[in-house]
């Protein structure tokens, strides 16, 4: 019986993949020193254990020598290579389909697990049966907490995070959407998890489904885990793992896509539980957006500033409005 099956999809990061697989490889290794000299963990009460753990990585296309090193460095790893980029749900679903834990962690490749994360998030849902999804506590590479835990967005939410209004937005309504009204080094319930890393039980997993391919990036952990709170699942974030998040070093090699894919899964997240109107609605409002951007930064690039960087969000900000920010620019 394998207790946890680790899903990784990793798209041109070979460095960091390294050391995340790295990073796992070492918790490991500490759990089995401390188990063969007896050790206990007297905070938490709860004697270590080996875990037995299956790796999964899906490559979507990588070009920077990931599969190289894979094979020549990881040779126990389940390396399953795509030769192109079938979307981030895609490659988790194709993980999902073979793993075979108990548990399943779904874990971005610019992560390093801290100290016995893993470990930590199987006791906690071992003792919680009616836990279906756990989310570690997030740090920045400083060492500072990363926002990763959420409540579900409103339409008024969708207008003002991630665009320009959100400078001026009202205090209350993203306090509220980021959790910020509850302490962050205290377990709780939440709506929902960044998918950074995400444990999910089986049991759950097979009741909820496997995610929503429609989303090719971003939103995809949200429906997600509304998913399993809908099936009466709690989401549950767990600060005393830890795990730190290099964020967006995959996305960030693409600036036009990210933009298209952020915004492209917003709507149809809102299309989906909020309804046509409302999903048409914000949509033509972050084309608006996008329409004033492109202005903004063609009358800076007029005026000489930083040219080279109006240049790039001028391209990027047409293309996003090229896409219409449509299900089928993703395609």
């Amino acid at each position: 019986m394998v207790d946890l099956s680790i899903v990784i999809v990793s798209w041109n990061v070979r460095d960091l993949l390294r050391r995340c697989l790295l990073s796992v490889i070492r918790e490991q290794g500490a759990v089995i020193r401390e188990q063969g000299s007896g050790t206990r963990d007297q905070g938490s009460g709860t004697s270590h254990r080996f875990l037995a753990t299956e790796i999964i990585v899906v490559d979507n296309g990588s070009t920077d020598g990931s599969i190289e090193m894979m094979r020549g460095e990881f040779p126990a790893v389940h390396l399953i290579a795509n030769a192109s980029n079938p979307g981030f749900p895609a490659a988790n679903n194709q993980g999902l389909a073979v793993a075979r834990g108990r548990y399943v962690l779904l874990l971005n490749p610019d992560t390093e697990v801290v100290g016995e994360a893993l470990a930590t998030m199987l006791a906690f849902a071992d003792d919680q049966p009616d836990v279906g999804v756990v989310g570690p506590q997030l740090l920045n590479p400083d060492g500072s907490v990363q926002s990763s835990r959420r409540r579900f967005p409103t339409l008024a939410t969708a207008f003002f995070e991630s665009t320009w209004l959100q400078p001026y937005a009202p205090r209350r309504l993203l306090e509220r959407y980021y959790v910020f009204d509850r302490p962050d080094d205290a377990t709780q319930d939440v709506d929902w998890v960044k998918g950074a890393a995400l444990l999910a039980r089986r049991e759950a997993l097979e009741r909820v489904g496997p995610m929503d391919e429609e989303f090719f990036m971003y939103s995809e952990e949200l429906d997600w885990c509304r998913r399993f709170r809908e099936a009466g699942w709690r989401v549950v974030y767990l600060p005393t793992a830890q795990v730190v998040h290099h964020e967006g070093k995959s996305s960030e090699q693409v600036v036009a896509a990210r933009h298209i894919h952020f915004q492209t899964s917003k709507v149809r997240y809102f299309s989906k539980y909020h309804g046509a109107v409302a999903a048409e609605g914000l949509r033509l409002f972050l084309l608006g957006h996008y329409v004033w951007q492109l202005g903004l930064e063609g009358a800076k690039w007029l005026v000489g500033n930083k040219r080279p960087t109006r240049t790039e969000r001028v391209v990027a900000y047409w293309q996003v409005l090229q896409s219409r920010l449509r299900q089928d620019a993703q395609d």
